[in-house]
């Protein structure tokens, strides 16, 4: 089929590693000369990346799919794809719920999008959702940033969190080389990218499925190492990675971010509860003093960092004084962000089949609370930041207020100021900061004259 003249629109739902999934999605697209519309009712092909972590992500879906299935109806060369972790968990149903759709395919299928596609314009209705070594990445993504870049370095995660339904539907942990990365890395510089994000469900997994050790029996291939390897692509000044595991974060991790200039002082550790007991049947591995102990070395070394994390409230079984915990947790941490949710009962999770499940007028209940203290904390830790010079890597315009610029801090607090995005895009600029708010900072540029 001559697609030439097809425009595409795809919808992301969930994490980063969705996002980077969608970009590099879109880049096939592209390659197949297809061109990109804001407006999914003017697309001959849309594609849905979708997110299975809560029920909520996955009943939008089935909101967005109705009102396109619907416009197949009139339209039947309309071509319909949900991608992403509910196409991987509910496959050929989905196909039953939504006779419409073309193609389902889940996470490991992103590289493939241009094979399916040739199946279903050939007149198949294709399902893809065997599990498969995902092949070297080889096409070149449609960023959504001309500043910031994902990259993935590991697929997977091998972990059995009782709650998580990421390793049904993402698979087993693939590790991609250091060459690779590096690769991917040394281009989006050439191509003025200043900033990349390394990317894995379970990053501190990375490496350990790759053949190679030294004669002391240490692991060659570690996101430690990977760090020092990457670290001086000219061009790239920003480096973080997301998202760490309790369980593997090591000393050695915090003394590279410390030694390594590029290397941002953020840390995204989930901790999820702050009771030993949810703890243990939530499978996560770690105790709340191994996760404080975590903490302290970070603040030992650079005691400045910003820390953030994703915690869930009215786990099935949770006592009052185990939400307690976890309250007492976040107060005694001091965390600057904090992603918050109650638990949803994931098909085909252990935990959703317990009996002890929690109102969801309790798990309300607790989110509320949980969530007013998240706020009042991070005000708290944004005041710090009244009166210093901090650097900003302009991302783009304040769309709600002209004349502004946004970008982040190397702490990743989005911060405003007054200025020319067409001068300053992609530029760090030292930033007097003026107002501190919860999540977002203002603040004056000290000099225009930029790095």
């Amino acid at each position: 089929m001559n697609v030439s003249h097809r425009r595409y629109h795809i919808i992301t739902f969930g994490c980063q590693m969705n996002k980077a999934d969608s970009e590099r999605m879109a880049g096939i697209l592209d390659n197949l000369g297809m061109t990109y519309t804001d407006d999914p009712n003017q697309a001959d092909l849309v594609l849905y990346n979708t997110c299975s972590i809560r029920d909520n992500a996955e009943q939008k879906v089935y909101s967005y799919l109705g009102r396109q299935a619907k416009r197949k109806q009139t339209e039947p060369e309309l071509t319909l794809v949900v991608a992403g972790c509910v196409a991987q968990q509910e496959g050929e149903q989905l196909l039953r719920r939504v006779p419409e759709l073309d193609l389902v395919m889940g996470p490991q299928h992103a590289n493939r999008l241009d094979q399916l596609l040739e199946q279903v314009w050939a007149g198949s209705q294709v399902v893809a959702t065997e599990s498969l070594h995902i092949m070297e990445d080889i096409t070149k993504p449609r960023r959504e940033s001309t500043v910031s870049a994902w990259v993935n370095i590991i697929y997977g995660c091998n972990e059995r969190c009782s709650y998580c339904v990421v390793p049904n539907v993402r698979g087993v942990e693939q590790s991609r080389t250091p060459e690779a990365i590096y690769e991917e890395m040394a281009v989006l510089a050439q191509q003025g990218f200043k900033e990349v994000t390394l990317l894995g469900q379970n990053i501190d997994a990375y490496g350990r499925d790759l053949p190679g050790t030294t004669p002391s029996g240490r692991h060659l291939h570690t996101l430690t190492d990977l760090l020092y390897h990457v670290h001086d692509i000219e061009g790239i000044d920003r480096l973080r990675f997301a998202t760490s595991h309790p369980r593997y974060f090591t000393e050695r991790l915090i003394q590279a971010c410390q030694e390594l200039p590029k290397v941002c002082e953020h840390f995204h550790i989930p901790f999820q509860s702050g009771d030993n007991e949810i703890l243990k049947a939530m499978k996560r591995g770690y105790t709340r003093e191994k996760y404080l102990q975590i903490i302290e070395k970070i603040r030992r070394y650079m005691p400045d960092a910003a820390i953030s994390a994703d915690v869930i409230v009215g786990f099935p079984g949770e006592t009052e004084a185990q939400f307690e915990n976890t309250l007492q947790l976040i107060e005694e941490v001091g965390f600057d962000l904090l992603n918050t949710a109650a638990y949803s009962p994931r098909p085909g999770t252990p935990a959703a089949f317990w009996d002890n499940q929690l109102s969801e007028e309790v798990k309300g209940d607790r989110l509320q609370r949980l969530n007013h203290l998240v706020s009042t904390q991070a005000m708290e830790r944004s005041q710090r930041y009244l009166g210093r010079v901090e650097e900003v890597l302009v991302e783009g315009e304040n769309l709600k207020s002209p004349g502004q610029v946004m970008g982040r801090t190397r702490g990743n607090r989005l911060t405003f100021f007054q200025g020319e995005i067409g001068e300053l895009l992609g530029k760090k600029v030292p930033v007097k900061i003026t107002e501190a708010r919860a999540f977002s900072l203002t603040g004056e540029a000290l000099s225009l004259v930029t790095a």
